[in-house]
């Protein structure tokens, strides 16, 4: 029977440009089926999905990284064109290329059909975003544009539920002739003319479109900004006013679980290894799961709504200050939520060097892992007042730590780029029609990310939260020992180690022990400060017990100081692992490492001076 299957397995690829509604396309047909990997050899994402038609047919389906054109001039442009083409090794060529067109950009978009024509290969071509074309007054001739490129031709609305219909009808038909190709000399422009002169009208009514009258405003130098600023401002407030009720309702289900697991076992090394292990060091991280996802939900609905591009597209002069262009921006942007994908996001860069001082500067982005370090830190020590009549006194503190990143980041991008003009690569950018996002894509969006972020406090911050429990338990204290039993333990000596090397910018050997783990998962340093101060899973909340417990044993110098330290060092191993891979080379790594490290010593011993010469070291 499996044999039989996989005789009638049909191997589709999606193809197409940035922001043609590809991939709502792909949620539409194949669902919750779906696999997320890498391409064999480099970072670029593989998403493969599963399908039935109604005639029984399977189908495996390819979700290609957007491209502009095949003669490639980024990484995901190059594995699009090899996979395409059959070249790409170890993936089987597609029997079926499915090439996706904005509807309301023909004129962009069906240059690149014919680019893929050209590799004489079955096709069918798919008009996507139909209404928004219709909204517009664009008349599309179907079967006249099917004639003259000489393969099927069906349109969709990817968003819509049964909006794929007449993908799914065309997929069971027999597969398509290999389309004609044109001569190696031929005028593509002047074909795209022909082809759009022949099937496509617009009367003189659709020149005052909506998208055209909003433009107006959003790409306005004045307005635009504004509009720019008041987004950016309103999505990190609802990072924290939207997210509170739900963290506390992971928090109390944390409590819960915690209590429910020290009530059924026994006092031992088992209970402790169970609850101040594994469920204090997950639960302190997962509690902040809700503001990681509010904060992927307005960067999904930004980037599904086609503001991004234009948010870059406005900001390419401020960039060109620091010698980058607006490209720069979607990636840098992505660093907030975290500098994993952001780094990925910088393949879209077409400039060589462009990309890689994007790929140096995104850590400097104030990632959402460095959100519970900064709320604890802003709580402990900055107090719940209004300044200037209007502003929360820890909001003005928390705004100036993302700002001192962003500045921060310019600054080195402008060190790096010195010498080159921002003006010798210019920015060609696409400006998609508006559309409204489909709750589909943004909740299949959200759950991917949501599990990439469990399965990593599943492993590596659990592993590292139950290793640093067992280094602040072992050895335990001896018989009449009056100081805290962390003392006597493994954590303590190696904080003890470290002390000499960071005593300097006013840190104690509390934060020396939780800065290891915090390597590796910045996340980590919060369960890793309640591990070594003894809060465990028996208290109702880690990080509102270390509040005031931390305020009493630290001066606010040390606080201020491990900010700034938090501000520039580098996010984690995986950060570092992701330039590895996108740049194929350790020197990159190790400059990185060098001159994050060496900011963040360099600002938390500065300010702890300033701290000191104002009063605000040890009493």
């Amino acid at each position: 029977m499996d044999a039989v299957v996989r005789e009638r397995t049909l191997r589709a690829a999606l193809v197409g440009n940035p922001n043609c509604g590809k991939t709502a396309l792909f949620n539409q047909l194949t669902g919750s089926r779906q696999k997320v990997a890498n391409y064999a050899g480099v970072t670029v994402e593989r998403k493969e999905g599963r399908l039935t038609t109604a005639s029984g047919l399977a189908v495996r389906l390819l979700d290609l990284p957007g491209a502009y054109s095949l003669n490639a001039t980024s990484p995901d442009e190059a594995v699009t064109r090899d996979v395409c083409a059959g070249r790409y090794r170890g993936e089987a060529a597609p029997d079926l290329l499915i090439c996706v067109l904005d509807a309301t950009n023909l004129r962009l978009h069906l240059r690149f059909a014919l680019d893929v024509r050209q590799l004489g290969r079955p096709m069918i071509v798919v008009i996507n975003m139909i209404d928004a074309a219709r909204q517009q007054g664009l008349e599309i001739d179907i079967a006249r544009l099917q004639a003259d490129l000489g393969v099927p031709v069906v349109t969709a609305i990817a968003v819509r539920r049964g909006g794929a219909s007449e993908v799914l009808a065309a997929l069971d038909h027999p597969l398509p002739p290999p389309p004609p190709v044109l001569p190696p000399d031929a005028d593509f422009h002047a074909v795209v003319r022909k082809l759009l002169q022949d099937a496509v009208s617009r009367p003189a009514t659709a020149s005052e479109a909506f998208e055209e009258r909003l433009d107006r405003w959003v790409l306005h130098p004045v307005w635009g900004m504004a509009i720019l600023i008041a987004l950016m401002f309103l999505m990190f407030q609802a990072v924290f006013s939207w997210a509170q009720p739900l963290m506390d309702g992971v928090q109390a289900l944390v409590d819960q679980f915690g209590e429910l697991v020290r009530g059924v076992l026994p006092d031992g090394v088992l209970q402790g290894l169970l609850v101040d292990g594994v469920i204090a060091g997950a639960g302190t991280v997962v509690v902040f799961l809700p503001q990681i996802l509010i904060l992927f939900l307005w960067i999904l609905t930004l980037e599904e709504s086609g503001y991004l591009p234009r948010a870059a597209f406005l900001l390419d002069r401020l960039m060109a200050s620091a010698g980058l262009s607006g490209r720069s921006f979607i990636p840098l942007l992505s660093s907030f939520a975290c500098a994993v994908p952001g780094i990925m996001a910088t393949r879209t860069i077409q400039n060589p060097r462009d990309r890689l001082v994007t790929i140096l500067i995104a850590p400097l982005m104030t990632c959402s892992a460095r959100l519970p370090i900064y709320t604890l830190l802003i709580a402990a020590f900055i107090p719940r007042k209004t300044v200037w009549g209007i502003f929360n006194l820890q909001g003005v503190v928390l705004f100036a730590l993302y700002i001192a990143g962003i500045v921060s980041a310019m600054a080195v991008a402008r060190i790096l780029k010195r010498g080159e003009r921002a003006s010798e690569h210019p920015l060609l950018l696409e400006l998609p029609a508006y559309r409204a996002p489909g709750l589909r894509d943004l909740a299949l969006g959200l759950w991917q990310r949501a599990s990439t972020f469990l399965s990593r406090v599943g492993t590596i911050i659990v592993t590292l939260s139950v290793l640093l429990w067992a280094l602040s338990s072992f050895p335990a204290a001896p018989a009449g020992a009056t100081g805290p039993a962390i003392d006597y333990s493994l954590a303590g000596h190696i904080g003890r180690w470290m002390l000499p090397i960071f005593a300097p910018i006013g840190f104690n050997w509390q934060i020396c022990v939780a800065l290891i783990p915090g390597l590796a998962a910045r996340e980590v340093a919060v369960s890793a400060l309640a591990t070594v101060y003894a809060v465990g899973a028996s208290e109702a909340d880690a990080a509102a017990q270390l509040t005031p417990l931390l305020s009493s044993q630290w001066s606010i110098g040390t606080a201020l100081s491990l900010l700034a330290w938090y501000v520039f060092a580098p996010q984690c191993f995986s950060t570092l692992a992701v330039i590895r891979r996108e740049t194929g080379t350790w020197k990159v790594v190790i400059i990185a490492a060098a001159y994050l490290f060496g900011l963040a010593y360099a600002a938390s011993f500065i300010t702890w001076r300033i701290a000191l010469a104002f009063g605000g070291g040890p009493s």
